[in-house]
């Protein structure tokens, strides 16, 4: 493995990265108990959130600092650079099964694409999340999230913010979905959505950095991912697995790439599907005043 591949990780990795960043946090449980975690610096905490009785997997990512945890604080960066890249799937990617729809067919149809893993025709993997570790002082955040309750689909299936930026949840189908986000076992928002264009602002309710995963309580094939970063330095990749993040300012700086994972590991009781670990691979990169940095990252 090449050395700036320092820390890759599934979750079967987690023991190793508590290991190497002392007191960042700890992982506990098991997959009929759904872990508990807590952090003790400027966070990024990377967990799938469970609900109760729900067989979820947990992948766990601590910052490579123990200082004390501290604000973000908004600047004006001047001669910032940028850092690009792509996320691509090496080999033949699997072939995820249709997930079945159980109700709602005339609306929804009888089953629907799994989105756990979206290849292109490039080998570009969408959907994956680079965020930087330990900017303390940046650019504003700009734009918003907006999670879509479409066709019976959670669109975006992945979605990055920063706390406290804007964030709202949709319904655009004439017929009730029930929105619940959980950050570990912690319900962040459960919204009752029966209304066409119904629109619920989730803004205050995203407090702390981490990894909330999204079902809909009356479609068990809905899910999806809201990454809630500690800086504005966060991006999803696109159809073809391309993003950039601008106006960074000056510095080395770990950069890490999260997917949720996407062998398939069969249903859980209330017959959800359910996935491998998520993957995580961590680099490093020095950005240059007005420079342009390159990153490439490789799912297998």
């Amino acid at each position: 493995m090449n050395g700036d591949l320092a820390r890759t990780a599934n979750c079967g990795g987690c023991g190793r990265i508590v290991a190497r960043h002392a007191n960042r946090g700890g992982i506990g449980g098991d997959a009929a108990s759904p872990p508990m975690f807590t952090v003790s610096s400027p966070p990024i905490f990377i967990a799938k959130a469970c609900r109760p009785g729900i067989t979820l997997l947990v992948a766990a990512l601590v910052l490579a600092t123990v200082a004390p945890a501290t604000a973000y604080e908004e600047i004006v960066v001047k001669d910032g650079g940028t850092l690009g890249g792509h996320v691509k799937f090496a080999g033949t990617p699997p072939t995820l099964e249709p997930l079945p729809v159980n109700k709602n067919r005339d609306v929804c149809g009888d089953r629907k694409t799994s989105e756990a893993l979206m290849v292109g025709t490039d080998g570009g993997v969408r959907g994956a999340v680079i965020f930087l570790e330990g900017v303390a002082k940046g650019k504003k955040p700009t734009g918003e999230v907006l999670l879509d309750n479409h066709k019976c689909l959670f669109v975006s299936h992945v979605t990055a913010t920063m706390v406290g930026t804007k964030a709202r949840v949709k319904n655009s189908d004439g017929i009730l979905h029930n929105t619940h986000g959980f950050l570990a076992k912690v319900t962040v928002f459960n919204l009752a959505l029966p209304n066409r264009d119904q629109m619920i602002d989730i803004t205050k309710r995203l407090t702390k950095p981490g990894v909330v995963r999204v079902l809909c309580d009356a479609h068990p094939h809905m899910f999806a991912w809201m990454i809630v970063h500690d800086s504005p330095y966060v991006a999803v990749t696109d159809e073809h697995g391309v993003f950039k993040i601008d106006s960074i300012p000056a510095g080395t700086y770990k950069v890490t790439m999260w997917h949720e994972g996407f062998r398939p590991k069969g249903v859980d009781k209330d017959g959800r599907p359910t996935y491998d670990e998520p993957r995580t691979i961590t680099k490093d990169v020095t950005i240059a005043p007005n420079g342009a940095a390159t990153l490439d990252f490789e799912l297998r």
